[in-house]
């Protein structure tokens, strides 16, 4: 293994002006030593790094950062700004600039090294010996920890700093020794520090958490959540602790061993930029006696969200959880119908149950047996979706009463609208129940007992009695109107669906479509029309990825390296109905690629309808070709629907007109490392 940082990696003159353009300075050190294979790649990686976060630090600090598929092995390379360069740091531009490359698959002593680089930063010696350092070599050798050996006896120190205390606190013993001064121990506080790429600003919030904890007489040990996986605390130590401090941009994992503690929760960048000001906040809650329930952000939605999401925007994840929880039923459960329909027949539904007959030789008890496994799947989907979209609203406590109202629904035959309404109305009761302020004598049983008995007694109320039978009518109008749309009416419902599945590739108004079809096929018997539905869904949503793979074969200056080998993988995901298949091109192309894959999805919606076209099975793709009724002409309408979309992307990227001084795809890849930091590939308008 080669050093990870050389002189050859170290630019103490960086001229760039932009973010930009530093990391394609310093990614072009790496591509000349071999660490970067595609730089293109490798810079698209870091930009969509730098879109979740600005990679700015208070101090002068810039540390773009990414995992790559593009890297050969872990590498720094560093650069030294005179004017200062903007990384989007609240106190101004960046003099000090780290580009951190990580292979995909980097082991767990490479992130430990990368992780002690983050920690050095949050040390002004370090930092200053970088600012005055004279030659390439020497920064080298200070970054790598050769030389000054002080650098790394800094980094042992904060190490071993977290671990005294963590000893200390499992013990119940404070520095003093003194076990009976226990009224007067230091005030404890955990942490947990993590960020989307776990590599550097998980690391340097610890450190920096560490230091004030240090500076404020607190005893303060962190969990670092990185991309190595993470060290669980000693529950001993949680136990102990009167404060918690969550300061990361990914959602903690195994949460609720901190819970009934005063806790903050913020971003990781506020762990690195003000943990003075934390620990204060949580020295605060705990006096006033504040706990995690009535903290602010306790859901899994709130708590992947941001602090200002509108409650349309948290309606929309509330629903989207309660869909991407019931997808996995639905498609286990209409898979092994499917099947059991292929292998016995349609007449399998009425065979009799395995329980009282079943034989080791019958094909058609094996077909039985995948069918009623299926439809038992299949039974699970209201309540699944009913009780996390509660869930998403109101966590844990949202469970009980959210299946409840599902079971409900389902069993009034509600359906796919009832349980939506189940969902909410649970969440939302929930959330009612947990204002209300407790003795702290009942405090323990309420999440337990309290709240799941009396939530499902107002949620079964509301929708034996209230709202579901009104919801039932809908439901059954629905499925009548649809049951008799024919000629013109069913091809324009499968314009309809066609645009909804390519509009967002996967995200809600997708998902709202394939809902639609996947409950109207949830019945045991379903009609020929809710078939047909369930087919012009998944042909449409194969068009997009698929469409993209044909353009980037048949007209290959018009898209990029990384965009080809996009293509490469999206023939096999468009193959198997994933239509987030075509998510990169639409991300750096958003206004031609999706008019031209939603054109081509309503021709192929259009066409299955018309040829009347029928599926069971809720996904699959092209597998599933033998279970489609009228399987030729459905083959025939996905074509359609794919040629449509790859003529209207290459039409529209080729009226692109080029940035001033911008060159083709071709010219890009011919040239050298260096060019192509002069030039810059065309932007979409």
């Amino acid at each position: 293994m080669s050093e990870m940082i050389t002189a050859d990696l170290v630019d103490l003159d960086l001229s760039a002006d932009t973010k930009e353009a530093a990391a394609r300075a310093l990614a072009e050190r790496m591509v000349a030593l071999g660490r970067v294979t595609d730089l293109e790649g490798y810079l698209a990686d870091v930009a969509a790094r730098e879109a979740q976060m600005p990679t700015g630090l208070d101090g002068g600090i810039g540390i773009p950062h990414c995992r790559s598929e593009h890297v050969t092995e872990p590498t720094l390379a560093f650069g030294r700004s005179a004017a200062g360069i903007d990384f989007g740091a609240a106190d101004g531009p960046a003099d000090l600039i780290f580009l951190i490359a990580a292979p995909a698959g980097a082991d767990d002593a490479h992130l430990t090294i990368l992780s002690s680089l983050a920690r050095q930063l949050m040390n002004a010696e370090f930092t200053d010996a970088l600012r005055s350092v004279g030659d390439a070599a020497a920064a080298a050798a200070l970054i790598r920890g050769d030389e000054p050996e002080a650098a790394e006896a800094t980094s042992e120190d904060s190490v071993a700093a977290p671990a005294a205390a963590s000893a200390g606190a499992a013990t119940g013993t404070d520095d003093a020794g003194d076990a009976g001064a226990s009224e007067e121990r230091p005030f404890r506080i955990v942490a947990v520090t993590s960020c989307p790429t776990g590599i550097a600003h998980t690391y340097m919030a610890a450190e920096s958490l560490e230091n004030a904890g240090r500076e404020a007489g607190v005893e303060l040990v962190v969990e670092t959540q990185g991309s190595a996986g993470f060290t669980r605390l000693d529950p001993a130590v949680i136990a102990a602790a009167d404060g918690v401090i969550f300061a990361h941009d990914v959602p903690v994992r195994e949460k609720d061993r901190f819970a009934g503690k005063p806790t903050v929760d913020v971003g990781v960048k506020a762990g690195i930029n003000k943990p003075a000001e934390l620990i204060a906040d949580v020295r605060g809650r705990a006096e006033r006696g504040e706990v995690t329930a009535a903290s602010k952000g306790g859901t899994p939605v709130e708590r992947a969200g941001e602090a200002g999401d509108s409650y349309g925007t948290k309606l929309r994840k509330w629903l989207m959880t309660g869909v991407s929880y019931m997808v996995p039923f639905v498609a286990a459960g209409g898979l092994l119908i499917a099947l059991g329909f292929a292998i016995g027949g349609w007449e399998i539904n009425k065979a009799p149950s395995v329980m009282e007959h079943f034989s080791w030789t019958q094909v058609d008890s094996w077909a039985a047996l995948l069918f009623q496994i299926g439809g038992v799947a299949f039974g699970f989907l209201i309540p699944v979706l009913a009780g996390y979209i509660a869930y998403g609203m109101a966590d844990r406590p949202g469970l009980v009463p959210g299946f409840v109202g599902g079971m409900i629904a389902s069993n009034i035959a509600a359906g796919f609208l009832g349980g939506l309404v189940a969902g909410l109305l649970a969440g939302g009761v929930v959330l009612a129940i947990q204002r209300i302020k407790i003795p702290p004598v009942l405090r323990g049983i309420m999440p337990v007992v309290v709240i799941p008995l009396i939530s499902s007694i107002v949620v079964g109320f509301l929708m034996f009695v209230v709202v579901g039978k009104p919801i039932a009518e809908a439901q059954k109008g629905m499925t009548d109107w649809l049951s008799g749309l024919s000629g013109t009416n069913a091809i324009l419902l499968g314009v309809l669906l066609g645009l909804m599945m390519c509009f967002d590739l996967g995200g809600p108004v997708n998902k709202v479509a394939y809902a639609f079809a996947t409950a109207g096929i949830a019945a045991q018997s379903p009609s020929d029309s809710a078939m047909k539905v369930m087919a012009a869904v998944m042909a449409a949503g194969m068009v997009p990825p698929l469409g993209m793979a044909l353009a980037t074969t048949i007209r290959k200056k018009l898209f990029t390296p990384t965009e080809r080998e996009n293509g490469k993988a999206a023939w096999v995901l468009g193959a198997s109905f994933i239509s987030e298949g075509a998510i990169p091109f639409a991300a750096a192309d958003p206004l031609r690629v999706i008019p031209a894959s939603m054109a081509g999805g309503a021709v192929t919606g259009a066409l299955s309808m018309a040829f009347g076209a029928t599926l069971r099975a809720p996904h699959g793709g092209v597998f599933v070709v033998p279970l489609i009724g009228n399987a030729f002409l459905y083959l025939i309408a996905i074509a359609a629907g794919v040629c449509v979309t790859t003529a209207l992307v290459v039409a529209l990227k080729s009226m692109r007109k080029p940035a001033p001084g911008a060159v083709t795809a071709e010219a890009a890849d011919g040239g050298s490392a260096t060019q192509s930091a002069e030039r810059k590939q065309p932007v979409a308008a």
